[in-house]
């Protein structure tokens, strides 16, 4: 609705309008409430289970979190790059500019020297026809105009070229204050990723220890079952409706990366005891992860085997799941279009290597993405 269309509705449209808008914030805050008390209940049961599961968690948390941080520092660095060039460019400009009217003024000052400083005086003297002196004069005053304009100019520019001269330190200044925020983010990051390489580390020789690697696993599908039959039913409350619901799009569906097939859905994992819910893509840390469809953000948070992981609701009971991301840019409650940026590739989770986790729910049941998608990936 443009603004002209809500200044012409009626008063009594406009207060629907605005209590409409009231609830809706209400519901999503609701929402949001009971999603996060879900996921502390879930967090406290995988603490208690695995005390390395939570120190990642706090890693990979604290990762994609500097990782986020450093992308603003170096969006805040290129535009102020490209603002202190715009500055030196018109410095340049201006300091041209001035010397071409510095020049001008000189030679005027010359002329008038040479002249003496008295010519309207001399000329009435001269004792010369009057009009030849109306004339002249005329051109004394006109000279006299063009001068005071030219000081009037110089004097701009030079206030201008101060001007400049501040802003262009202004930016030095928050250059050298984005970078030396880069590098406390970096040392941060580098710290950060060391803890996680130990604490994988220490995964690891368990496993190989206890050969626990199946319960594990289990364990975490079992905590993600649990946690899509608990959106379920806090969603069932607020149903997500569409022109065109998410069922009439199979097979028309876009990847939500580029990336190379590693793990097949329905492909065994874990010495075949367990299968595959979804594919795997590998594909480079920080490639972009788009939502397939559109939907609400119902999950946007880490969760044991999955790392950092997006779920967004499609209506009738259809979920897309992206994890193993590095970071991710919505929030629970947000509404995505198809295309739209959710998340990065990332390892989170405890990946070895980095690539998305894509899976497709229909209610609590997992269904096959491949089937969903008009074209497909190639196997690496």
């Amino acid at each position: 609705m443009t603004v002209l269309a809500v200044l012409a509705a009626p008063a009594h449209a406009q207060d629907s309008n605005a209590e409409l808008t009231k609830v809706k914030e209400l519901e999503l805050e609701e929402v949001r409430s009971r999603i996060s008390t879900l996921k502390k209940s879930m967090d406290k049961r995988a603490a208690e289970r695995d005390r390395i599961t939570k120190d990642l968690q706090a890693a990979e948390v604290l990762i994609s979190e500097k990782r986020i941080n450093l992308r603003e520092i170096e969006r805040q660095k290129e535009y102020s790059e490209r603002r202190r060039a715009d500055i030196e460019k018109k410095l340049a400009a201006r300091q041209a500019e001035l010397e071409q009217e510095s020049a001008q003024l000189a030679a005027q000052a010359r002329a008038a020297y040479t002249s003496g400083n008295n010519e309207r005086v001399k000329l009435l003297l001269n004792q010369q026809d009057p009009a030849t002196i109306g004339r002249m004069l005329a051109y004394y005053r006109y000279l006299s105009e063009f001068r005071a304009a030219n000081i009037s100019t110089v004097s701009q520019h030079i206030g201008e070229l101060a001007e400049l001269g501040t802003q262009a330190a202004g930016e030095e200044d928050r250059l050298a204050r984005l970078a030396r925020a880069r590098y406390a983010e970096l040392s941060e990051l580098d710290a950060a990723q060391q803890k996680r390489q130990a604490l994988l580390a220490s995964l690891n020789d368990r496993i190989k220890t206890e050969g626990s690697e199946i319960e594990r696993l289990a364990a975490q599908e079992k905590d993600l079952a649990r946690l899509i039959t608990e959106l379920t039913s806090i969603l069932s409350d607020y149903p997500i409706r569409s022109e065109e619901p998410f069922s009439t799009h199979k097979g028309r569906l876009t990847w939500p990366v580029a990336g190379n097939l590693l793990h097949d859905y329905g492909q065994p994992r874990a010495d075949g005891q367990l299968k595959w819910n979804g594919v795997v893509l590998a594909a480079p840390r920080g490639r972009e992860v788009r939502a397939v469809y559109h939907g609400r953000v119902v999950f946007a948070d880490w969760l044991a085997g999955l790392g950092l992981l997006v779920i967004v609701d499609h209506g009738e009971g259809f979920m897309s799941l992206y994890g193993y991301n590095e970071s991710i840019l919505k929030s629970t409650g947000d509404w995505v279009a198809p295309g739209d940026v959710i998340a990065t590739v990332g390892d989170s989770g405890g990946q070895p290597r980095s690539g998305l986790y894509f899976e497709l729910r229909q209610g609590t049941r997992p269904v096959n993405p491949r089937n969903w998608v008009s074209r497909q990936p190639k196997s690496g």
